[in-house]
């Protein structure tokens, strides 16, 4: 978030975020009252960054000017409202369909998402690393000899599992569907815990005669 970067760079990005088609280098040093030079050395770091890139260039009847403006990675530096969006789906649906039948849609979407991860059951390290591709600084530990668990130090529905705890059936169907086991949640950071911790649940094999 911008919190993260110093005041000039900042008011950089403001000014391109109500640029959209770009701003030159003697355009931001006009409007944010700094050098050239400095405005270049902070373009140089957001460029690098992933914030600012080089849009088109602009004619002026002697040398083009170039423009910048922001990447849509510079956009998602401003704040977003994805968690009220999300919040209030949820409650309409909630009251549509009723709370199980809620429950039961989180679930497939977490197995829906699964599918689009892999076609076959795989172990605790693989799912671990489709869980850190989304967020989930997740790790497998283990407890005892044999005895995997999955940790994750990072609920990527936090706030919006606090407000909604039927969340936490998403994850559990994703873990779940890809380890081809029912899940056992031990601890939530949701319920107070200092993280979230799953283990698979052996299948039990069939009894003979």
């Amino acid at each position: 978030m911008l919190e993260g970067l110093g005041r000039t760079q900042q008011d950089l990005l403001n000014a391109l975020l109500h640029h959209a088609g770009g701003m030159s280098i003697d355009e931001l040093a006009d409007q944010l009252a700094v050098t050239r030079t400095a405005i270049r050395q902070h373009l140089a770091a957001l460029e690098r960054d992933g914030l600012v890139l080089r849009g088109e260039t602009r004619p002026t009847g002697r040398r083009p000017e170039q423009l910048y403006r922001l990447t849509e990675h510079g956009k998602e530096q401003f704040p977003r409202q994805y968690q009220m969006l999300a919040s209030v789906l949820i409650d309409e649906v909630a009251d549509i369909i009723g709370p199980d039948a809620l429950k039961t849609l989180m679930r497939s979407m977490g197995r829906k998402l699964a599918q689009d991860r892999e076609h076959q059951i795989v172990d605790e390290a693989r799912i671990v690393q489709h869980m850190n591709q989304a967020g989930y600084e997740a790790q497998v530990f283990f407890r005892a000899p044999a005895t995997p668990e999955i940790v994750a130090h990072n609920c990527v529905f936090h706030r919006l599992a606090a407000a909604h705890p039927v969340v936490c059936e998403l994850d559990l169907a994703l873990i779940g569907a890809l380890g081809g086991a029912d899940v056992d949640h031990t601890e939530c950071m949701v319920r107070g815990g200092n993280v979230c911790r799953f283990k698979l649940r052996p299948t039990e094999a069939p009894k003979n005669g």
